[in-house]
Parts: C-alpha cells; structure tokens; sequence
C-alpha cells in the first residue's frame, strides 16, 4: 500500500482538475497522463499511486462528475 501514492492522487486532483472541465474521454484521458507524468518528475509511480486508489483514470471521472453534480443552476 503505498499512503504517499493516495495522497499524491488526491492533492493533484484538487490542484489540477479545472472546474469548468467537461466529463469526456479526451479530456480525463489527457489529465491522466499528465498526473503519471508530474508523479514522475517526484518520483512516484503509476503503479504506487494505483496500488491503493485503483483506476487513477475513474478517480479523476468520479472527481469530474462529482464536482459538477455539486453544482446548482
């Protein structure tokens, strides 16, 4: 289990996950090689991160569609 993984996923989300961003395959997509490729520059795996939170692609859709389900018109 890797505790320096999960929080890495989450403070990265919360720091990078624009609020205006649609929920569409590109996009996320885009955003999860971008979250792997600034892991890397720390010194943080794909495979750390994964090991704890599972699908850093799902975790950043769930992050998406939350966010914007909070939101009232």
């Amino acid at each position: 289990m890797s505790k320096r993984g999960t929080d890495f996923l989450y403070k990265w989300i919360s720091a990078n996950v624009p609020e205006t961003i649609g929920a569409d395959v590109i996009s996320v997509a885009e955003l999860t090689q971008k979250l792997f490729a600034d892991a890397k520059t720390v010194g943080i795996s794909s495979t750390e991160i994964e090991e704890d939170t599972g699908s850093v692609y799902e975790a950043i859709l769930d992050a998406i569609v939350h966010h914007d389900a909070g939101n009232v018109d």
